[in-house]
């Protein structure tokens, strides 16, 4: 038996560390997450004008990066289920004075809006805390515009032997112990964060899943030794 991935339960857990979110997010990755961040968007930059969804945007990272490197000059919608992690969002969009990214409370596996109207729908770190992550990656291609791109950002096991004997230690062992410390939290997220990674299918899965969802020019990039994966893919128009 898996991880429980509930509705119910991941919305509670992330409410629970959403004052805490960000700082962990950057200590326990020891900043890497900026880069990963960065190398998603310059892989697949925005165009003026045309509007780009963040899917399970959290507290906003990467929407917020999308919304800089188009220089605020294309709209950008950041969608999350739990309210308290859109509540951080809101307080940090504000604070960075970003007026042209809008919060959303929604669903991932059913967003609310009309088919073919972003030109990027993107997530990072998001897509394996869905309890039906293929069902969120079609809505994810559905909404997409012909021509557009689907991003996804996610944590992954590093190949070369060494490296992971070396993460994996550190992921199990001393990454929730520090979390759990610093983020108090019933649900134990953060012994929940390296279980969940586990469990998340291997690349030439997820792959497959991009094609048999639409998309072609799939593109793969292992970040960081393979500690974090950059998958992307066009559809076709």
């Amino acid at each position: 038996m898996g991880v429980d991935k509930s509705g119910q339960r991941v919305r509670q857990m992330f409410g629970q560390i959403a004052w805490r979110y960000d700082f962990l997010n950057h200590l326990l990755s020891l900043g890497m997450d900026y880069r990963w961040r960065q190398i998603a968007v310059c892989r697949a930059p925005p165009m003026p004008g045309l509007p780009i969804l963040d899917i399970c945007t959290g507290t906003a990272d990467l929407a917020l990066a999308y919304w800089r490197a188009s220089r605020a000059a294309a709209p950008v919608v950041g969608v999350d289920f739990c309210r308290l992690m859109l509540l951080e969002a809101w307080q940090k969009t504000k604070r960075f004075g970003a007026k042209g990214l809008r919060l959303i409370e929604a669903d991932a596996t059913a967003l609310p809006f009309p088919s073919n109207l972003f030109q990027i729908v993107s997530v990072a770190f998001g897509l394996r805390n869905i309890q039906q992550p293929e069902k969120a990656l079609r809505e994810m291609v559905r909404v997409c515009r012909g021509g557009g791109r689907v991003v996804i950002l996610e944590f992954s096991l590093p190949q070369p032997s060494l490296v992971r004997r070396v993460y994996a230690w550190y992921f199990r062992w001393i990454l929730p112990r520090i979390g759990q410390a610093l983020a108090p939290n019933q649900w134990n997220a953060y012994y929940y964060l390296p279980i969940s990674v586990e469990e998340f299918p291997p690349e030439h899965y997820w792959t497959e899943r991009m094609k048999a969802a639409g998309l072609a020019q799939i593109y793969v990039e292992p970040l960081t030794f393979g500690i974090a994966t950059l998958y992307l893919g066009q559809k076709p128009f």
